[in-house]
């Protein structure tokens, strides 16, 4: 145990930014996947994380045979997710009939890209470490810019907490009061997209997703206002991430599944212990039970 606490808690440790990383990344990931939970986008965001890899890919690409030592695969990511939430937002409201078609395009495209980018780059690193995450890549230089972009994004979700309420629960009835809701479902989509690449090297790009909806759902079973949804969601999601990373160090498994497996454990104990009391609350009710 000794050796876990010095590993995870102590600066120089193996698992010490990565823990920062997670912790710093829980706040975001619990008010934006409550947004993105309520609003029922959690496909759109699934795509923007799947085309991230594009952006990975095109990095690596450049540096290995461009010489650009400035575009790292970190850029590249948010270059891609965010020009993946600008064309799925446009699209939406220009063209709705049109929606889950250009979602799935953007989705399968990105990572069509990213893998022949990252296949024409021989010995950079392997694409399993992009898509299931990586501890090991992350670095101090990452920790500052992710903790940047995490408390510009859960600061915008705080600062228009009202206006992405509305949106979220009835778009038509915000716009009748004259709020430019597709404005702001746009700049939600990118405060997803900025989201997801934060927290892609500790659970990987394909299961970052989880990690967005699966905390929030979580509180969604026993929050009734959303703002105790975001703060129930963040502690979920660090609570996730700590234990995640120390049973991962104990067994030898990979973090990111075990992260995202606690995940989804905690979230099916919390609905069965739901199911069960509302079970016990009507047999109490019935007359003669």
């Amino acid at each position: 145990m000794s050796d876990l606490w010095r590993q995870m808690f102590v600066p120089g440790g193996i698992l010490f930014l990565p823990l920062l990383v997670g912790l710093t990344g829980s706040l975001t990931f619990g008010v934006v996947g409550a947004y993105v939970t309520v609003r029922r986008i959690t496909y759109v965001a699934a795509a923007i994380s799947h085309s991230v890899l594009a952006g990975i890919g095109a990095a690596v690409f450049l540096r290995h045979h461009a010489g650009w030592e400035w575009c790292t695969p970190m850029l590249g990511a948010f270059v891609a997710a965010l020009l993946a939430a600008l064309i799925i937002g446009r699209v939406t409201v220009a063209a709705e009939h049109l929606a889950d078609s250009v979602i799935s395009a953007v989705m399968v495209l990105g990572m069509a890209a990213g893998l022949l980018f990252l296949a024409r780059t021989p010995g950079y690193f392997s694409p399993m470490s992009v898509l299931f995450g990586d501890i090991l890549l992350v670095s101090s230089h990452d920790l500052v810019v992710i903790g940047l972009v995490n408390a510009a994004t859960a600061l915008t979700g705080v600062l228009f907490y009202r206006k992405f309420l509305a949106v979220c629960f009835d778009e038509e009835y915000a716009r009748l009061r004259g709020l430019r809701s597709e404005g702001y479902a746009l700049l939600l989509l990118v405060l997803a997209a900025l989201t997801v690449v934060a927290m892609m090297q500790i659970v990987g790009i394909v299961m970052v997703i989880a990690l967005l909806t699966l905390p929030a759902m979580t509180a969604l079973l026993f929050c009734r206002r959303l703002w105790q949804c975001m703060l129930a969601g963040g502690l979920l999601c660090a609570l996730c991430v700590v234990a995640g990373l120390a049973l991962s160090y104990r067994t030898d498994l990979p973090s990111g599944p075990v992260i995202v497996a606690l995940s989804g454990a905690l979230y099916l104990v919390a609905a069965g212990a739901m199911a069960l009391g509302r079970l016990g609350r009507s047999r109490a009710a019935t007359p003669g039970a």
